[in-house]
């Protein structure tokens, strides 16, 4: 089986990939190739050097003949421009969302039509393509047939890619399905330019002994997601077979993965109390109304049915987020910064 993620080397490709070459196997089949395509590619990357990974770096528009030089059996799209910068600059957001997934679809296609195997295509969606609108407020819970109507260039951008994901697999160009992703927190590394970058950050710098800024009201509900459980669900959605039960995808609808329901104050309070007053204490609240624009036009509370059916569920509470990242990167928390923390889990 060959594999291709696009954004490869970024937060989630990196998390996708390293579950991949840990497991060896998807969809009951041995991964023989792992293809990693990317913009940027680390000169340090140990993922580079597994031998099963095969690294196609640059534009993907421009770099999809190298992509598919060989047959795809699936490919993971997780490439793509963030919340804020495809409001601050639209072509950008057009270009990197909307131009590179058709692109992709046409490559996966023209696969097809030359004889090769149909590419399972996995599409990774967000949250952001719901928002409330004035004529047609959002129902207080969500699910997958509640109508998208976002309010952000960014959620406009995906939700475009998820009506065309789906007519390429009615016609039978490829298998495609899409994953909505909550917003993934607490994410690793440095800041990035999504609008709910924040719901990391807040967590994330002051654990590593850094201030940070909430730029939201702290009674602001949220729809969150760990990483562990966020790749749980990429990869669970690449793997199930078509069908109607449990285990098995129905339809060509989107999935909503699983969502924990937090107000931001509740954040903060997590790490407090996990990582005591004087941690909790370098966030200041400084909203800003561009942000709280965005971000508050987000759903909070999903029916997590369609999700649970494939074995997905949320994480236990925000506690065990925290925890979670404290243990599976130690590296980025500062000595005595978590005074009262235990075991994840305890």
């Amino acid at each position: 089986m060959r594999i291709v993620i696009t954004g490869g080397f970024g937060f989630l490709g990196r998390q996708v990939a390293q579950a991949l070459l840990e497991r060896r196997t998807l969809c009951g089949r041995t991964v023989e190739r792992l293809v990693l395509a990317d913009l940027f590619v680390p000169e340090d990357s140990p993922l580079a050097a597994d031998p099963l990974v095969e690294v196609v770096q640059g534009d993907l528009r421009e770099r999809l003949d190298a992509a598919f030089a060989e047959p795809v059996d699936v490919l993971i799209h997780l490439a793509s421009a963030v919340s804020a910068e495809c409001e601050a600059d639209f072509d950008l957001g057009m270009a990197a969302n909307l131009d590179t997934t058709r692109a992709v679809l046409e490559a996966a296609r023209a696969q097809h039509a030359a004889g090769g195997p149909p590419v399972r295509l996995v599409f990774s969606s967000s949250v952001a393509v719901y928002g409330s609108d004035a004529a047609l407020p959002l129902p207080p819970v969500v699910s997958e047939s509640t109508l998208p109507t976002p309010r952000s260039s960014y959620g406009t951008q995906k939700r475009v890619c998820e009506q065309l994901v789906a007519e390429y697999t009615r016609r039978g160009f490829l298998d495609g399905r899409v994953a909505r992703l909550m917003t993934v927190s607490v994410r690793p590394g440095k800041p990035n330019a999504a609008a709910s970058g924040f719901l990391s950050g807040i967590v994330r710098e002051p654990l590593a002994g850094l201030p940070a800024v909430c730029p939201v009201s702290p009674d602001l509900r949220v729809a969150l997601a760990s990483p562990r459980r966020t790749v749980e669900g990429i990869l669970r959605i690449a793997a199930a077979e078509r069908g109607s039960g449990p285990g098995l995808l129905d339809g060509d609808l989107p999935v909503n993965l699983p969502a924990l329901t937090v107000t931001v104050a509740e954040m903060l309070d997590t790490l407090r109390r996990v990582a005591g007053d004087a941690v909790a204490d370098l966030v200041t609240v400084a909203p800003d109304p561009a942000v709280e624009a965005i971000v508050g036009s987000w759903p909070a509370a999903f029916d997590n049915a369609r999700a649970a059916s494939l074995g997905l569920t949320a994480d236990e509470d925000f506690e065990s987020v925290v925890r979670a990242y404290v243990e599976d990167h130690p590296a980025a928390v500062a000595a005595g910064a978590l005074p009262t923390a235990g075991p994840v889990g305890a």
